[in-house]
């Protein structure tokens, strides 16, 4: 079973709290029966709440996991309200769009981008991965197209660019609903994360360490992305 990315809190008999800072699992979710369901029964445990905050701050991570949680929390029956505590890229974006109403602060960012994964074997084995990766992508554009404002092919433009979206474009483009003031964030992401990415914003790079560790959890990061 996978470690815990994940922390659930009552805050009381009508409000939980979900917080996602870092990656989103360590280890994929594929063939994995036990993780998902531990998740799903730590949301279980929240009881009949009326709303959901989820806080996230995250590089990505696995797709399957994400595709997951995304799925769980959209079923969910509570008003979620999703806030983007500096950074939602990658698979951790696609979390983003099940929330009800998405907040972000002015200094925060979301990245949208292409499925992609390493693969080992023969011939067959990777054209079926090259088409299991094209059946992630139309999920993702599903999961983006039904929350945005945006047109299919706008979206597709925008995940074969890897594009590193500012919070006023979410806005614009219908990602997030409202844009706040800018905020002090935890830093929780290790810089090696977002070095894999072909357009990661260089401020973004240059406030963050080389290794998550414990110190990295402490410290303050206050993002300088230009508008």
């Amino acid at each position: 079973m996978a470690s815990k990315f994940w922390n659930f809190k009552a805050l009381d008999d009508n409000t939980g709290e979900l917080t996602l800072y870092g990656e989103i699992a360590n280890e994929t979710w594929w063939g994995d029966e036990v993780t998902p369901k531990e998740f799903k029964a730590d949301l279980d445990g929240l009881g009949e709440i009326d709303t959901l905050n989820i806080y996230i701050n995250s590089p990505g991570g696995d797709v399957f996991a994400g595709q997951a949680i995304h799925s769980m929390l959209k079923r969910h029956k509570a008003h979620k309200n999703v806030y983007i505590d500096g950074l939602a890229a990658s698979i951790a974006s696609v979390v983003v769009m099940a929330g009800d109403r998405i907040f972000m602060p002015k200094n925060a960012m979301l990245m949208i981008h292409n499925p992609w994964t390493l693969g080992v074997g023969n011939a067959s084995e990777f054209r079926k991965l090259a088409e299991d990766l094209d059946k992630i992508r139309e999920s993702l554009i599903a999961a983006y197209e039904n929350r945005s404002a945006l047109l299919r092919d706008e979206i597709i433009k925008l995940m074969d660019g890897e594009t590193w979206l500012t919070a006023k474009e979410c806005l614009e483009y219908g990602f997030c609903d409202q844009v706040e003031e800018e905020k002090q964030i935890a830093a929780s992401i290790d810089k090696a994360l977002l070095t894999r990415y072909k357009n990661t914003p260089k401020k973004l790079l240059d406030g963050l360490k080389e290794s998550p560790g414990q110190e990295l959890l402490k410290q303050k990061l206050l993002l300088e992305l230009e508008l």
